[in-house]
């Protein structure tokens, strides 16, 4: 019995200590996993528990926007500099990188390996009218896809049938692509933690053109002052901290790392 007390004490305390944020993320941070090793350990270090709202980089910034959440976490650097430069958040603070690949058919039908450059890649699928599946959903990844056919001179929108626009998170669309047995255009990490590649297969990496930067960006409390400011600061040094970089670039699926930490110990 007094086992159980004590139990029932600790646990009762720790509910009293925990302070609560809300946090928008991308589908693609969240597909990968990371979510999962970060939160337990940002609720134990901190005594905040991340409550998350996993949307696409556009609903993540038009959440915050509307202050029904406290912070965001997003990949669309001119996006995110234009929502600090409205007022809407107080500052953009770099988290991690990891990189954008362009996944299709393991055959190659494309041939894109051999490509020079990510929008010749995309040229090369769009002269073999090779089925593609774009997320067409205006976060950071579809913004990414659609900066590279601009590149490429190409505009998705006079594309016949062979290109999709499916409206969807990371997930859902790696999986239509997967069903369809189409390219896309994914997060290095959402790939490595896809679990249906079927005949998929990851086809071009590495133009510098495909970084994929996260940052962090706290709402302002300017202007709407119910955000909880003051969790999003501890949080903000937790993210930036000599624990979040070990878990961070210790994060690996199958030996492979997912994400580079590379904050700035100031801002």
């Amino acid at each position: 019995m007094i086992r159980i007390l004590a139990i029932f004490c600790i646990l009762f305390s720790t509910s009293l200590r925990a302070e609560t944020i809300k946090l928008a993320v991308t589908t693609s941070f969240h597909n990968s996993g990371l979510s999962d090793i970060l939160l337990p350990e940002i609720l134990a270090d901190t005594g905040l528990e991340v409550q998350l709202l996993v949307v696409g980089t556009g609903q993540a910034l038009r959440l915050g926007e509307a202050g029904d959440v406290d912070a965001i976490l997003v990949h669309s650097k001119q996006a995110e500099v234009d929502f600090v430069a409205n007022g809407f958040g107080t500052h953009r603070r770099e988290i991690m990188y990891n990189d954008f690949v362009i996944i299709g058919p393991a055959s190659d039908p494309s041939n894109i390996q051999n490509a020079q450059s990510a929008d010749a890649a995309l040229s090369q699928i769009a002269s073999h009218k090779a089925a593609f599946v774009s997320r067409g959903d205006q976060s950071g990844t579809h913004k990414k896809e659609l900066g590279l056919w601009q590149t490429a001179n190409l505009d998705p929108e006079a594309f016949g049938g062979w290109y999709r626009s499916v409206g969807s998170g990371m997930g859902a669309s790696l999986n239509i692509a997967s069903s369809m047995n189409a390219h896309i255009l994914s997060d290095r990490a959402s790939w490595l933690n896809f679990g249906n590649k079927g005949a998929l297969g990851l086809l071009f990496s590495g133009d510098p053109q495909l970084a994929n930067q996260y940052a962090y960006i706290p709402v302002n409390p300017e202007r709407h002052r119910h955000v909880n400011s003051s969790a999003t600061i501890i949080l903000e040094k937790w993210l930036t901290s000599r624990a979040a970089e070990l878990l961070i670039n210790g994060y690996e699926i199958g030996g492979q790392p997912l994400f580079v930490f590379n904050a700035s110990p100031t801002r």
